[in-house]
């Protein structure tokens, strides 16, 4: 028996999609969408990081990180300073840190939810086989 590939990618694509919808839903209850808490949290996981460092950590071109950190300045949740040369590095305001450890605690009970049908051991092979087939991209 062979797997149907297409429908194991479909199903990746589907997990992703509840995944997206119920963490975005979930995170308006603070005040913030999923792609901005995703923002937040690189800048803080990465200190003073460039526009550029933070595109590439969110997944986004550095033209939609620039306008969303735009947004996010002007929120008050981000702060943006000079950098060496040309470089604008970014930090968390103090309204920034209280989104992101807010949207922590959103996460775990979402996350409680969308793993809740698998036991522990399922999810640790889930993970490592995640883990596998996203370790030669994440080297790319």
């Amino acid at each position: 028996m062979t797997t149907d590939l297409e429908a194991l990618g479909q199903m990746i694509k589907r997990a992703q999609y509840r995944n997206h919808r119920t963490m975005d839903t979930a995170l308006q209850d603070i005040g913030v969408s999923l792609v901005q808490w995703d923002a937040l949290r690189a800048i803080d996981r990465m200190p003073g990081a460039s526009g550029h460092d933070l595109a590439v950590a969110t997944f986004q071109s550095d033209q939609a990180f620039g306008t969303l950190a735009t947004r996010l300045v002007a929120r008050g949740l981000v702060e943006r300073s000079a950098g060496r040369g040309r470089r604008v590095e970014h930090a968390l305001t103090d309204a920034g840190r209280t989104a992101v450890d807010a949207g922590h605690r959103v996460a775990a009970a979402v996350l409680h939810d969308l793993f809740g049908p698998l036991d522990e051991a399922e999810r640790a092979l889930l993970l490592q086989l995640l883990q596998a087939l996203t370790a030669e991209a994440s080297h790319a």
